[in-house]
């Protein structure tokens, strides 16, 4: 059974692997490497010595890398800086209602004073012991005791109310300082985004049309080697799951995606990046899970590889800045990066760092 099981796997990656080399998203099958000689002027002075487009492969690879994990950065500042400004708000809603609560108990406490002074301005003590009625005495007596204790008590409330509104100021200013820092943290990745995205680009754009095809074909065959290694391990044999009725909602979300573009930042409905589409599908599943693919590492369960099932999240890289969704048969939903739409691919195309389970 579990031959057969790994023949069909096989067979039906092997057919994936064909559909998707003609269309031209994900990997194709190896062609023969590019002849010496062959490769792209690499940026610099003029006359610097020429790269092997191999090697501008590589470096556009590491530059949307980088981009990758800055998008991560700042997409966790944006996340935090979210959830400061509802502290905030929350603090200010506070803060009114402490102030009106202040002036509440001011007002009794003020109250109290003119009623004490319409009755001549002696204290309820020197009243009672001038009276000479003994049951008025007695009745008095319980009276000031009574006053006593809702003094007090109105002083105590007056005094927790004045430190609470202390507190929440204090909470208040933490937060603005909180928020300040993700806004740097957010306008410093983003920086550093753009950066890494345009370098990238103007490494493409300086690369012949003819060059800029052999460059996606470079792509697709490391994609496909890495790939055919993973598979080779006999990993699938030992992956037999199904998908859970959640897992099976967020891959039916996740690969009605596939053709819209990569947006770094973005989580739909028209783009995404890569775990903008990871946290939505699992959203429309009905479980909220972290919006980074670091801190879904961070953060959910942990699986080990031959457990995996549908749904399931394979993070990548050991900077854990890229996510897909497994959705079977060795094969994921991802979206790739800027310049890339919405694609399946290899689980193994990519150096795995681990699996988690959103709803485990």
């Amino acid at each position: 059974m579990n031959r057969r099981r790994c023949a069909t796997a096989a067979i039906t990656v092997v057919c994936a692997l064909t559909v998707l080399a003609s269309t031209g998203q994900a990997f194709a099958a190896p062609e023969p490497p590019p002849t010496a000689g062959t490769g792209a002027t690499a940026p610099g002075t003029p006359g610097a010595p020429k790269k092997s487009l191999e090697e501008v492969r590589k470096e556009i690879d590491a530059l949307y890398r980088k981009a990758a994990s800055a998008t991560d950065a700042y997409n966790l500042a944006e996340e935090r800086a979210e959830k400061q400004s509802a502290e905030i708000v929350r603090l200010a809603q506070e803060i009114v209602k402490g102030e009106a609560r202040i002036d509440d108990l001011k007002n009794r406490a003020g109250a109290a004073a003119r009623a004490q002074y319409r009755g001549g301005g002696l204290p309820p003590e020197a009243e009672l012991v001038l009276t000479d009625d003994p049951q008025l005495f007695l009745d008095g007596a319980g009276r000031i005791q009574q006053g006593h204790k809702a003094t007090k008590d109105l002083l105590g409330e007056l005094t927790r109310a004045q430190a609470d509104l202390a507190a929440y100021s204090k909470d208040a200013g933490s937060q603005w300082k909180k928020l300040e820092a993700s806004r740097v943290k957010r306008e410093k990745a983003k920086k550093e985004i753009n950066d890494r995205i345009a370098a990238a680009k103007k490494l493409e754009d300086r690369l012949e049309k003819a060059e800029r095809a052999r460059l996606i074909k470079l792509e697709q065959q490391a994609e496909y080697k890495a790939q055919t290694s993973w598979l080779s391990s006999g990993v699938l044999k030992d992956i037999s799951a199904d998908a859970s009725e959640p897992g099976k909602k967020a891959i039916e979300f996740a690969t009605a995606q596939i053709g819209k573009p990569y947006v770094w930042g973005a989580e739909g409905p028209g783009s995404y990046d890569c775990s903008g589409l990871t946290s939505k599908a699992w959203a429309a599943a009905g479980r909220t899970i972290p919006r980074t693919s670091q801190e879904q590492w961070r953060l959910l369960p942990r699986i080990d590889v031959k457990d995996m099932r549908p749904g399931d999240l394979i993070i990548y890289h050991a900077d854990a800045s890229h996510v897909g969704m497994y959705i079977g048969d060795g094969a994921i939903v991802h979206a790739p990066r800027p310049g890339r739409n919405v694609t399946i691919a290899g689980a193994g195309s990519m150096a795995i760092l681990g699996v988690v389970r959103p709803d485990k």
